[in-house]
C-alpha cells in the first residue's frame, strides 16, 4: 500500500486523483495539503506542510509554484518522493527541483499521460527524418482558468525537438518584429478560452506537404491516472530524477 500526501488536494485536479485513487487497492490519500479544504475531506488536512503529522510514502504535487520550497523542504527532512506535476516553474525553482533529487526521489513531468509522451516521442521521430526541411510549429490550447502559458506541454515537446534539431530557437511572439521565419526557428503558441482540458498540435511545414501530430484530453481523468501510478512506482526508489519514459520502461 502506498500511502499518499495530496498537495492542492482541494484543486480541479486534486479532486480528480482523489477519485483516481478511491477506485485502486494499491494506494490511500493519507492527507492532504491546500489553502482550502476540500469538502467531504476523509483523510488528515493541513493548510502547509508544517502542519502534517501523519506518515506517508510519497507526495503528489498539483498545487502552485509558490508552494514549491516548502514542499520541497519537508519531502527532503522526511526523506519522501516527490511525483511533481505542477507547471510554470522559474529555471531558478527547476534548479531547487533538480538540487532535490540529489537527496530524494523525484518524479518531473509536465504532462502525465501517457499519449502525449507518446507523440513526444513520434515528434522527435519526425525531427530526426525531416531536418531542416520542415517548419516545426507548435500550438497548444486550455482552458480559460490555466495561469501560465505557454503550457508545460509545449515546452516538454520543444524540449525533446531540440534534443534532435540542436540549433533550435523558440519563439513566442511573431508580431514583435519584421522577418522572415528562420529556418531553426520553433514557433510555440497558446490558446486560452472556454474549459478546454488540454489540446496539443505539432505541425511540421515543408515544400508542398504538411504533417501534423496531435493530442486531445478529453478530461483531467488521464493525469490523474499518470500521477497516481507515477507516485506508486517512485515508492521505495533511489534519489534521482525520474519521468514518464522510467514509468513506461518498468511495464
Amino acid at each position: 500500500m502506498t500511502d499518499i500526501i495530496l498537495s492542492g488536494c482541494s484543486g480541479k485536479m486534486g479532486q480528480s486523483i482523489i477519485n483516481c485513487v478511491s477506485q485502486r487497492d494499491d494506494c490511500r490519500i493519507s492527507a492532504g495539503v491546500d489553502i482550502n479544504e476540500p469538502s467531504g475531506c476523509s483523510f488528515e488536512f493541513s493548510k502547509n506542510f508544517s502542519g502534517l503529522e501523519g506518515a506517508a510514502d510519497v507526495i503528489i504535487d498539483f498545487s502552485n509554484p509558490v508552494v514549491l520550497d516548502s514542499m520541497l523542504s519537508y519531502a527532503v527532512e522526511k526523506k519522501l518522493p516527490c511525483v511533481i506535476c505542477t507547471t510554470g516553474y522559474s529555471e531558478e525553482q527547476k534548479a531547487k527541483i533538480i538540487e532535490a533529487s540529489k537527496k530524494i526521489p523525484v518524479f518531473y513531468s509536465g504532462n502525465m499521460s501517457l499519449g502525449i509522451n507518446l507523440i513526444i516521442e513520434l515528434a522527435k521521430k519526425a525531427a530526426s527524418v525531416f531536418g531542416e526541411d520542415f517548419d516545426i510549429e507548435i500550438v497548444e490550447q486550455h482552458h480559460n482558468q490555466k495561469l501560465d502559458a505557454p503550457s508545460g506541454t509545449a515546452l516538454m515537446i520543444a524540449d525533446a525537438v531540440s534534443q534532435v534539431r540542436t540549433d533550435s530557437e523558440y519563439v513566442y511572439d511573431r508580431h514583435a518584429y519584421r522577418r522572415k521565419r528562420g529556418k531553426n526557428e520553433i514557433g510555440i503558441h497558446s490558446v486560452r478560452g472556454g474549459n478546454i482540458v488540454g489540446e496539443h498540435e505539432i505541425i511540421f511545414a515543408g515544400t508542398d506537404e504538411v504533417l501534423t501530430i496531435s493530442h486531445s484530453a478529453r478530461s483531467k481523468t488521464v493525469f490523474a491516472v499518470g500521477a497516481v501510478n507515477a507516485a506508486v512506482f517512485l515508492k521505495g526508489k533511489e534519489p534521482g530524477m525520474y519521468d514518464m519514459s522510467h514509468l513506461l520502461a518498468s511495464k
